[in-house]
């Protein structure tokens, strides 16, 4: 009977320049949300007090154990409720992402150019009971001190507004309408009560969701007003077991988005990295942002993305991801304050949190702030120019080709803490080119430090050999005195 398992979403809002460089190479590759495990997506739109939140459901399993349960600031009226189509989080995604651009170096002799294939290196070894019995009396409500707010039917959801007055009472409604309640849930739902938050408490209405073409869940959209904007995490970390990864999406009409309790960090961009990064580039950035997260004391917010994408600004991105979001994909958002459909200023700030709770033991506080700079999450690939090499331009751009590749093997070690094996192999790729090469090894950082502690083992091993033949013969000295 007890079945219905609980899917706490941790999120619910309260509910709520980098300078770059000019684009002239192409976009190949993005690391967009969908790389890291237990990830959610949510929209942020911030108007003076009033917040819109978006969240997105990618909930697996039988929808009749589906439940979320989020803190309100305060009681939704059915308008202020809507599902929305899940197709503006992947334009979303697509766009903001992380992004691999590409360049190529011009030929530096004036001579035909003559097309070479390029070889790529591979060297890394790399009967939901329904809200139970919703027609309980106020009488046996009252023993919970649980209040039924609002009750509405919103696209394929049943919708409850509950209040309570302590949070055993909640525990305990949850826990008898068939919600599976975490162990430690009082000590999670209590802040909220004392906070005199609502609890928006959801489940898929199975019979309106039979016969229909249904195949996902859709994202819910909420709107209210409240002096507080921030986005309620730890209901979600109450049964998280291990990081969680969150992508926020924001919009204002003034400029960036930042977190006021912990830091918001620019992740490294703009980074030259070696050519054969481009396959793995997913795999990059995840370690990237592993080791960034870990610099930063895994309790910083990153920023990934910042833009004005006001429908009258020309340029959105350098290089854009995906199709930049239009005056529809804004409203669809929750954007509200364009006049004439397209006018008016809307900027963009994108966030990635990864959060536990020793780390994150208050929900996230934002600001809106006046900061319209420019800031995006780029890597960049130069592929070396082909043909004739031979004249003096020709050489000089060979060693300065040895010296830029030995930088990117650094910078990609510095980023990821990847170690690469045959790294002389990409160095001097086209030092057989070069009219007086001669081969000598050239070492990364990695393999200085290596070489470093080498020598430092063959000087220690060398002074306690001395060490061990002076006193051998200072023994046979000894031995050697008259008594």
């Amino acid at each position: 009977m007890k079945s219905l398992k609980l899917f706490i979403l941790a999120s619910a809002a309260l509910l709520s320049g980098l300078q770059v460089n000019a684009f002239c190479g192409f976009y190949v590759a993005r690391a967009d949300a969908k790389l890291f495990n237990n990830k959610s997506e949510v929209i942020l739109v911030r108007n003076g007090d009033k917040t819109t939140v978006t969240m997105s459901n990618d909930f697996q399993g039988d929808v009749k154990d589906f439940a979320m349960v989020v803190p309100v600031p305060t009681v939704l009226k059915e308008n202020d409720i809507k599902v929305v189509d899940k197709s503006i989080f992947e334009k979303l995604n697509e766009y903001s992402a992380p992004r691999l651009v590409e360049y190529y170096d011009s030929p530096p002799c004036p001579v035909e150019i003559v097309t070479e294939d390029y070889e790529v290196y591979d060297m890394l070894d790399q009967n939901w009971p329904a809200f139970g019995n919703l027609t309980m009396s106020v009488a046996d409500e009252s023993n919970y001190r649980v209040n039924v707010e609002a009750r509405y039917e919103v696209g394929e959801y049943e919708i409850l507004i509950l209040s309570a007055e302590e949070s055993d009472g909640l525990r305990r409604w949850l826990t008898d309408h068939d919600y599976k309640i975490p162990e430690n849930a009082d000590e999670v739902l209590d802040p909220y009560i004392k906070s005199n938050m609502k609890f928006f408490v959801v489940k898929v209405n199975l019979h309106k969701l039979s016969g229909s073409s249904f195949e996902e869940l859709s994202p819910i959209q909420l709107t209210y007003n409240s002096d507080r904007f921030m986005l309620p995490i730890r209901l979600g970390m109450a049964n998280a077991n291990g990081p969680q990864d969150m992508i926020v999406y924001t919009f204002t009409n003034q400029g960036r988005v930042e977190c006021t309790n912990y830091r918001t960090v620019e992740l490294p961009s703009n980074r030259n990295i070696p050519l054969f990064v481009e396959p793995q580039f997913g795999d990059f950035y995840k370690a990237l942002y592993e080791k960034s997260w870990k610099q930063e004391g895994r309790n910083s917010v990153f920023l990934e993305y910042a833009w004005d994408v006001s429908p009258q600004q020309s340029v959105k991105c350098d290089p854009c991801v995906g199709p930049p979001p239009i005056a529809n994909d804004l409203v669809k958002a929750g954007v509200d304050w364009l006049q004439n459909g397209w006018q008016g200023t809307a900027y963009f700030t994108r966030m990635h949190v990864r959060y536990e709770r020793d780390k994150f033991p208050q929900d996230l506080q934002f600001q809106t702030t006046t900061n319209k700079e420019r800031y995006q999450c780029r890597y960049i690939l130069t592929h070396p120019a082909s043909g004739d090499m031979s004249c003096e331009e020709g050489q000089k751009y060979l060693k300065e080709l040895e010296q830029r590749r030995k930088r990117e093997l650094d910078e990609l070690a510095a980023l990821t803490g990847w170690g690469v094996k045959n790294g002389n192999s990409y160095i001097k790729e086209f030092n057989n080119r070069l009219e007086d090469y001669e081969f000598s090894p050239v070492m990364t950082q990695e393999e200085d430090r290596g070489g470093i502690w080498t020598l430092l083992l063959s000087f220690l091993g060398i002074s306690t050999l001395i060490m061990v033949i002076a006193r051998a013969g200072k023994k046979r000295k000894l031995q050697s005195l008259p008594a």
